[in-house]
């Protein structure tokens, strides 16, 4: 540290700091320049430590910035996997849960696959319905941990239904609508106690609505039931005692007016036809005819390039199986990025197809596609991606050789 000096001390050797030649102090006592001296190697040394504490601050940042990108890899992983996870169980379930939790993103814990279902991101609904169906132990075990993520207090049974038949769909086996549903009774029962005398009237009384609301509204059903053939189908069901009549009615009228909604399954990700792809994303793509420049969901799998108008669309707008055809970049004006695929083993047109405005599926007669890409990097992965996909047809060599053979013979 500094000695200790007055202020006036202290200023006066600092002003001559600033002004007096470093190296020539005619002016200062030699107490004043001893004290300057001391002032000049305090001042080096200050700033060796703030440049030390600066490095460190660097490296901690870099191992921050390090660890970060860690993270968000590691984040982008389990993001990856947890897709593969759903697609997996959407066309296996049972393969999709041991994937998951294989890959430590679910629990073999009844209580962690059943909300894993009842949240339901991007899974098949007729898949969970079929999981939770299945009899042994473990599913039985997350059958009824689903059922009790439902909350059915003080609703009407049909209420309670609607809740219920909207998380997943009745799969095609009466052994496991017979399960689902009986578990879907006690469970009523258990929140709503004062409405049924067992479990079992509330058992008949659902099926007898789900059957009710197929006969209401399916069109292939010509003689819809009356209210009172309702009523009367439901006599004795009540511990042998029949229901009342104003609850009943009411059900009718419920079913009547509204029918069940049935899920759809959830396609936006594609499961069934692309699963795990090779790679997907948006690029533009130019069109034949006008040459605009039209942005499509590409998918690339199974030696096949498939383009789409939305993520969500089940069905493809355009099919280019990767058959004699090659990759290349191109240099276009009004667009960066771009690379196109063009025929190739003396063929001159790429065989695809597409669907038209009227949704007609059409052959395309394109003899080369080309598209752009968001970035440099990008572009140059879908065409890593496209060349190793890239199949060529085994005749077209034989012909090339046959026809090389024929020439030098002749």
């Amino acid at each position: 540290m500094l000695s200790v000096m007055d202020r006036s001390s202290y200023a006066s050797i600092s002003s001559l700091v600033q002004q007096s030649d470093p190296n020539h102090l005619p002016e200062m006592s030699p107490e004043q320049q001893k004290q300057l001296i001391e002032i000049r190697n305090r001042k080096q040394e200050l700033l060796l430590e703030i440049q030390q504490i600066k490095d460190e601050l660097c490296e901690v940042v870099a191992e921050m910035e390090t660890l970060d990108l860690q993270e968000d890899c590691k984040h982008s992983n389990k993001d990856k996997q947890m897709s593969i996870g759903r697609k997996k169980f959407n066309m296996d379930p049972k393969k999709g849960i041991e994937y998951l939790c294989e890959n430590n993103l679910l629990q073999m814990d009844a209580q962690d696959v059943a909300h894993f279902l009842y949240k339901g991101e991007g899974l098949n609904k007729t898949a969970i319905g079929d999981y939770l169906g299945e009899k042994n132990d473990f599913n039985e075990q997350v059958l009824k941990a689903f059922v009790e993520l439902h909350d059915f207090t003080n609703l009407i049974l049909v209420q309670a239904l609607r809740q219920f038949l909207w998380s997943f769909r009745l799969p095609g086996e009466a052994q496991k609508i017979d399960r689902m549903m009986e578990c879907f009774a006690q469970r009523y029962c258990q929140l709503n106690p004062d409405i049924f005398t067992n479990t079992d009237t509330c058992y008949v009384l659902s099926f007898a609505i789900i059957m009710l609301n197929t006969s209401l509204h399916n069109p292939s059903v010509k003689d819809k039931p009356s209210v009172e053939q309702f009523i009367s189908m439901n006599r004795g069901i009540n511990n042998g005692g029949d229901l009342p009549r104003e609850l009943l009615v009411s059900l009718y009228e419920s079913i009547r007016t509204e029918p069940f909604k049935i899920p759809q399954d959830d396609g936006n990700d594609l499961m069934h036809t692309f699963f795990n792809p090779d790679k997907e994303g948006w690029l533009w793509k130019q069109g034949g005819r006008y040459k605009s420049w039209k942005r499509r969901w590409f998918i690339l799998n199974d030696n096949c390039l498939y383009y789409f108008e939305y993520t969500t669309d089940k069905e493809p707008r355009g099919i280019i199986p990767l058959e004699n055809i090659l990759v290349r970049e191109i240099h276009d004006r009004s667009k960066p990025h771009c690379f196109e695929l063009y025929a190739c083993g003396g063929a001159d047109i790429i065989k695809a197809c597409k669907t038209d405005s009227e949704g007609k599926v059409v052959e395309g007669k394109h003899s080369v596609y080309r598209m752009s890409a968001a970035t440099e990097e990008d572009k140059q992965e879908w065409i890593k991606c496209l060349t190793s996909s890239i199949s060529h047809n085994p005749f077209y060599d034989i012909l090339v050789q046959r026809k090389k053979k024929a020439l030098t013979v002749s």
